[in-house]
Order: structure tokens, then C-alpha cells, then sequence
């Protein structure tokens, strides 16, 4: 199989375009916490554009009122809500609406912690912008949701995308495709597994840096490799793939991280949300090699394949730099 670098830089170039298109679909986060059966501490994190709030309100039913004053700050790339909810009667079968969200790109996670340990995760999207409490959660719901979240999470990855594309640049042979590709899975399963059961931790920071300096490190054996010298990911991609498979899995814990896993089906969700990863996943290389299959008859010029390879290169370097700074 010969290299899909220059047939694929039309995919490449979309994918580093939609990088902006990711930052403006950020996820917010509403946690509502059950102190009693008719009070609650609500955490709203709402995203920012810059030093802009979004305009997303969160809207409890007619009958609750703040206990105090909301307090407010500023945390990284988005805004912090805090108050004291009461409300008569309770929030079971009631509606949480995020006012303004329709009008949005941005999805908002929400989660309900009950008395009992157990929770109710819900994706508000501007298409359905609120979900009703329920006072249980069935395993189809649990298994639905984080399907969702799994698929998502690894499609809006696009550091992860850039590493499995460059990966699939360089790998020639079906048989190299496969172990390097189930290499990767396996690898950054396993960390996930570790990380979200607490057996291993690693800051989040030094992580992200780690697998931007990755995607830098393959762009360049690309290059290597196109200039005649093979190196260890032209000849053991597999073994590239599963060390900083390791690191990935760290990254999707992260993530995993702030959404949470409901205390009363831990294992269920978190085997869909792995399951979904590596799904969109395949799903994205399924689309690699269609647009291979369409693209691949269009004439080239030989030095085609530079521009996705830098390209990925270029944006490898400066997610490095921009993480590394951000320690």
C-alpha cells in the first residue's frame, strides 16, 4: 500500500480548519448536587470566548429560589457559577432547561448527583435544550449516553485524529495497519481503564504536551522516511503506536474526567465510552481511505505530500509550545 500522504491533504487541511470549529463547540457543565430532598448545589461552567461569557443560563423549575448570592469566577477558558438551590417538593420529574443554548454550537453535560451515590447524566444539545430528573436511571440510558460521549469526544479529538492520520501516512502493508491500529486501542485502553479506576495518575498539563510533541514526532519520520531514512515508526509502527497509545489514554481520561461515571453502573459506562472511542475511531479511518479511494486518481505533483505533513507538523508544534506554556 503506498502512501495516502498526498491523496489525503484536502482531508488534512479540513481537519486543521475544523480546529477552530472545535474550539467554538466546547462543552459546558452542569452538576447538581442533592443536599436534601429539597435542596441543591448547583455548579454551572459556562465557556468563553476570550474574556466573553457565552450567553447560557441555567433555568430550574417555577418553584425553586437562590439561597444567597451566586458566586462567580473566571477558571481557564471558561466561567464559574456557584449557588445554593431550594426548591419545594424537589426536582424529581421537573425539567433543568439551559436557556440560550439552542441559539449555540456547544453542547452542555449535565449531572445530577443524587442522595443515594447515584447519577443521571444527560447531554443538552440546541436541539434539546433541558432533561427531566428522574429518580433512577436505567442501564439503556447510562449505555446510551456515553456511547454518545465516546463517539464524540474522539471525533472532536483532533490531536488524536492528527496522531492515528500520520500514522496511517507512514504504515505501508494491511498487516502493519492492523497491529499498529490495535496496538493504539489497546494501549490507550488500558490507561484509561488505570486512570479512571485511580490505579495510576498523571497531570492532565504535561499530558496534553506529551501527545502534541507525538504527532510531532511521527510528522517527522514522515518527512525522514520521504528523504530516505526509514526509522523506528517506518519499522515498527506498531510499537510508536502503542507507547504513545499509553499517553492518549491519559488524554481521554482527562476528558472522561470531567464528565464523570455514575457510581451505580461505573464498569457499563465506562466500557461504552471505550467501546465508542475506538468506533469513531475506525469511523475516521473508514473516511480516511473513502476519500483515499475518490481522491487517489486525481493528478498530483510529487511534492504534494509536504503539505498535509507540515501542515500536521506545523500544528504539532504549536500545540507543544502552547501547553508547555500554559504549565
Amino acid at each position: 500500500m503506498r502512501s495516502i500522504a498526498s491523496a489525503l491533504l484536502a482531508l488534512t487541511l479540513a481537519i486543521l480548519a475544523s480546529q477552530a470549529v472545535a474550539h467554538e463547540v466546547r462543552p459546558g457543565y452542569l452538576r447538581i448536587q442533592e443536599i436534601d430532598t429539597e435542596t441543591y448545589d448547583v455548579l454551572f461552567r459556562v465557556p468563553a470566548r476570550g474574556e466573553l461569557r457565552m450567553a447560557l443560563y441555567v433555568s430550574l423549575p417555577e418553584q425553586c429560589r437562590n439561597r444567597g448570592e451566586i458566586r462567580a469566577w473566571q477558571q481557564n477558558a471558561a466561567f464559574m457559577e456557584r449557588w445554593i438551590a431550594i426548591c419545594p417538593g424537589g426536582l424529581v420529574g421537573h425539567d433543568v432547561t439551559i436557556d440560550g443554548l439552542a441559539y449555540t454550537l456547544t453542547d452542555v453535560l449535565g449531572r445530577y448527583e443524587r442522595l443515594d451515590g447515584t447519577t443521571q447524566i444527560a447531554r443538552l444539545k440546541p436541539s434539546e435544550p433541558s432533561f427531566t430528573v428522574s429518580d433512577s436511571e436505567s442501564w439503556q440510558e447510562v449505555a446510551a449516553t456515553y456511547t454518545t460521549l465516546g463517539v464524540e469526544h474522539i471525533l472532536l479529538g483532533i490531536d488524536h485524529l492528527l496522531f492515528v492520520l500520520a500514522l496511517l501516512m507512514i504504515v505501508s502493508g494491511w498487516r502493519k495497519l492492523v497491529a499498529t491500529v490495535t496496538a493504539f486501542t489497546v494501549a490507550h485502553s488500558i490507561t484509561l481503564a488505570a486512570a479512571t479506576l485511580g490505579w495510576v495518575n498523571m497531570p492532565q498539563a504535561p499530558v496534553e504536551a506529551i501527545i502534541a510533541l507525538s504527532i510531532l514526532f511521527v510528522a517527522a519520520e514522515i518527512v525522514h522516511w520521504r528523504q530516505g531514512k526509514e526509522g523506528v515508526t517506518r519499522r515498527k509502527p506498531w510499537l510508536v503506536a502503542f507507547t504513545f497509545g499509553l499517553l492518549h489514554g491519559f488524554g481521554f481520561d482527562g476528558a472522561l474526567s470531567e464528565i464523570g461515571l455514575p457510581e451505580h453502573a461505573f464498569p457499563l459506562a465506562l466500557l461504552f465510552f471505550n467501546l465508542c472511542v475506538e468506533a469513531g475511531q475506525l469511523l475516521f479511518i473508514g473516511v480516511v481511505f473513502a476519500a483515499w479511494a475518490v481522491i487517489r486518481k486525481v493528478p498530483m505533483p510529487e511534492w504534494a505530500w509536504r503539505i498535509p505533513v507540515y501542515g500536521i507538523g506545523t500544528m504539532a508544534a504549536f500545540w507543544t509550545i502552547e501547553r508547555i506554556s500554559g504549565f
